[in-house]
């Protein structure tokens, strides 16, 4: 069903009317949240082995998050709702000064489909944990866990704290049109692109979780065989369908050699000799996002290019772990994020002129450094721009949920988990209060004040 102006002005007054402030009721949100998650884990394994073949162990993940998210969120949000005191300068004296967050109203979630539940649920813990009410938008691409999320959430919340309205871009779009109070985004830049012009109508704030060509950089003093089995995991795990997972490989020439070795020995030991037959390996989504990576990878294989891998099955809609060679960036692997098991390497003749390329290119939402020295891992940190970093890892950045989670430029605007998704889903108010005691005319006009003393009492 539709969402109607009169469901959402009532979401709307739920918060406007100050029913959603007190810390108990957030608590108890979060409760309910907890227990839908706790309540439901089967189903939700499920759902996601349905709609993506995840392993039940990476599917596991996706509720780690959440249960961390929660458990982070229930032990500071007390101390995150409280009011922060601001000093006051002396020409305003006597006053007092704070900042206090205060939640918006109602939001719009939309999730993506490549952890569907993950993803659209851990915005509503901020935005929760924040006095606000939510719609969720679910991906109609992980139609399963879109099932799920809309059968559960009835079962565990209020109608007017949140709903969840399902349906494919049509919907999405009539959402966005609406006049909500934030939209949270996670997905792909083009879509991210008319999110942003649809709130534009009504000046929304827009939060937009987006993705990018995340590079992995490899340099001397990096342990291979370690570096190996982590680049081959992140390229694999989801099918490597991970907004950060390493988009391409650079790596200096000494060693490109025993770097491919170390990673085919990593994908055996992680995939077995036969990698699509293997339970740990996912599924590319749908047919339309199969299609796409299969053309790449055969034009690669008709150009003799495949360095490890290439396995493909279309009827189990499978492509293993694929390193395939690149000479330069006008290659087509190299034109837009991947979003696949596909990982270009190409050689790093020169760190600064490679970071200088990097530059060049848009924004990536994370950037991955393997080895080097101080000197180079600090040049690569403070002549680069990204979401995230991570050094001597993959991804494993996004599961610190202390650390703020988003994008920069064309990988995203905002970002989430922890903190800075409870201020994300906050307005911070500003507030001074002020005695009627000592009135001094010297404010008002006509003005007497000598320029001199008003410089001194101005500060």
């Amino acid at each position: 069903m539709p969402l109607t102006q009169t469901q959402l002005s009532r979401m709307q007054e739920l918060v406007g009317a100050g029913l959603t402030r007190p810390l108990a009721w957030r608590r108890e949100q979060l409760q309910r949240l907890s227990a839908l998650v706790e309540e439901h884990e089967s189903e939700v394994l499920e759902a996601l082995a349905a709609d993506l073949g995840k392993p039940p162990t990476e599917a596991f993940f996706e509720l780690v998050a959440l249960r961390q998210e929660l458990k982070l969120t229930g032990r500071q949000l007390e101390i995150w709702m409280r009011p922060r005191r601001i000093a006051v300068p002396l020409s305003l004296q006597p006053g007092q000064a704070r900042v206090v967050p205060e939640p918006l109203g109602c939001v719009l979630v939309i999730g993506p489909w490549n952890y569907p539940f993950q993803l659209t649920l851990r915005p509503l813990i901020s935005a929760l944990a924040a006095g606000n009410t939510a719609v969720l938008k679910p991906s109609e691409h992980a139609g399963a866990i879109a099932d799920l999320i809309a059968r559960l959430i009835p079962e565990h919340f209020e109608p007017d704290v949140v709903q969840v309205v399902q349906g494919d871009g049509t919907v999405a779009a009539d959402l966005v049109a609406m006049p909500f109070d934030h939209i949270f985004f996670t997905g792909g830049g083009s879509i991210g692109r008319k999110v942003l012009e649809g709130a534009a109508a009504h000046l929304t704030p827009v939060t937009l979780e987006l993705g990018g060509k995340s590079p992995a950089i490899v340099l001397e003093g990096a342990e291979l065989k370690v570096g190996a089995r982590r680049l081959i995991w992140g390229k694999g795990i989801n099918a490597g369908q991970t907004c950060i997972a390493p988009d391409h490989l650079l790596v200096e020439p000494e060693l490109r050699s025993p770097l491919l070795k170390a990673m085919a020995e990593a994908r055996t030991e992680m995939y077995g000799d036969d990698p699509l037959t293997s339970k740990q390996l996912g599924q590319i989504i749908n047919e339309r996002q199969f299609n796409r990576l299969e053309q790449l990878l055969e034009t690669a294989r008709a150009d003799g290019r495949i360095l490890i891998g290439g396995e493909i099955s279309r009827g189990q809609r499978r492509i293993a772990p694929t390193v395939i060679r690149v000479d330069d960036r006008n290659d087509p692997l190299m034109a837009e994020e991947l979003f696949g098991p596909l990982l270009p390497v190409l050689v790093l003749e020169n760190l600064t002129t490679t970071l200088q390329e990097i530059r060049k290119g848009p924004k990536p939402l994370a950037l991955y450094l393997f080895g080097g020295n101080e000197a180079q891992q600090k040049q690569v940190l403070t002549t680069t721009s990204s979401g995230g970093v991570c050094l001597n890892d993959v991804v494993m950045q996004a599961g610190v949920p202390q650390l703020p989670f988003g994008g920069v430029g064309a990988s995203g605007m905002g970002s989430y988990h922890g903190q800075s998704g409870f201020d994300t889903f906050s307005h911070h108010k500003a507030v001074l209060k002020r005695p009627f005691r000592f009135d001094f005319k010297l404010r008002y006009p006509p003005y007497k004040v000598d320029l001199n003393l008003l410089r001194r009492l101005a500060g």
